[in-house]
């Protein structure tokens, strides 16, 4: 395969939910000293653990190159969350707040409805943050109608659900959401779910809000229909964590590690150096891919990450909304 024909390959086989990892994967591909054009980006160092990355695209060109559809993408990066106490995860969780409430504020008033939506299969531990995220709403829709004395004034109306996945339900998640949109009249609803990462670093300490929508199971390969104000005629705010990379990026980023290794002890040559500065996941997927080896893998702390995961999210929402 020449050069360009894997460079022409590589842009548009991304396999990750994240546009800041999209992003630099088409800068380093094509490189790129400057910003892509389309795309406007800058970074934010919050404090030693926590880091925010915004990117925006603003036309047609922006889009082509990363595949994701125009408007702001932004990303979170949480250092240390294996060991992480209730003050690590209220201070990310403010940073989740501040972030996310600039996103839904831009596109809904104070006092607009808004419905929570936890996507994922619960009995799946990798897949489980949505529904974990929603038995930690506070929902004020029910206590609104029926017991408006015991709501405080100007309180947002906020309703909440999971609404399972299709291989347990047989229904579209977007067909189920069509009908709530329809008869609780929400004006925007914000989704939570898995997503799929290429870098090993990023599992579950990363969280991406976007104003653009989700298709769920794009990262791995089993997309489903898109939920997006294209399809249910409301804003929808998308928040991501990415839970799983494949086996050909834990093989690439292991290779970049060993590579390092190697040339800290001296052993390095033009081979190497050549080998570390490319990108070999296509090479490597190609190895994998026909024996059935490329996983999808999760790590084997997983249970704690998503559980501090849900509680960043839950109140970061709780405190935008």
């Amino acid at each position: 395969m020449d050069i360009l024909s894997r460079k022409e390959k590589f842009m548009f086989n991304f396999r990750t939910d994240l546009a800041a990892e999209r992003r630099e994967i088409y800068r380093t591909a094509n490189k790129l000293e400057n910003e892509i054009n389309g795309i406007e980006s800058e970074e934010q160092q919050i404090d030693e653990n926590i880091k925010v990355d915004r990117v925006k695209i603003t036309n047609e060109e922006g889009e082509k190159a990363i595949g994701k559809p125009k408007g702001v993408y932004v990303t979170i990066d949480i250092k240390n969350l294996k060991i992480v106490g209730e003050e690590e995860i209220q201070k990310s969780a403010d940073t989740v707040a501040d972030e996310l409430r600039k996103i839904v504020d831009s596109h809904v008033d104070k006092n607009g409805e808004i419905l929570v939506v936890g996507l994922g299969n619960i009995y799946v531990t990798p897949d489980a943050l949505g529904p974990k995220v929603i038995n930690d709403i506070e929902v004020t829709r029910h206590m609104i109608k029926y017991l408006p004395q015991y709501v405080k004034e100007g309180a947002r109306n906020v309703s909440a659900i999971s609404p399972g996945v299709l291989g347990t339900t047989g229904i579209e998640t977007v067909e189920i959401l069509k009908g709530i949109v329809e008869n609780t009249h929400p004006k925007l609803l914000i989704v939570i779910d898995a997503l799929a990462s290429r870098s090993i670093e990023r599992i579950s300490s990363t969280v991406q809000i976007s104003d653009t929508g989700i298709v769920p199971g794009a990262g791995v390969g089993n997309t489903r229909k898109e939920i997006s104000q294209n399809t249910l005629g409301i804003p929808v705010v998308a928040i991501g964590i990415p839970t799983v990379v494949e086996t050909a990026v834990l093989v690439n980023d292991s290779l970049d590690l060993f590579i390092t290794k190697l040339q800290d002890e001296a052993k390095s040559n033009d081979y190497l150096n050549q080998l570390k500065e490319e990108d070999n996941y296509e090479e490597i997927k190609e190895a994998l891919v026909p024996q059935d080896y490329n996983l999808i893998v999760t790590p084997k702390e997983i249970d704690g990450l998503i559980d501090n995961m849900s509680k960043i999210v839950a109140k970061g929402i709780n405190q935008a909304i």
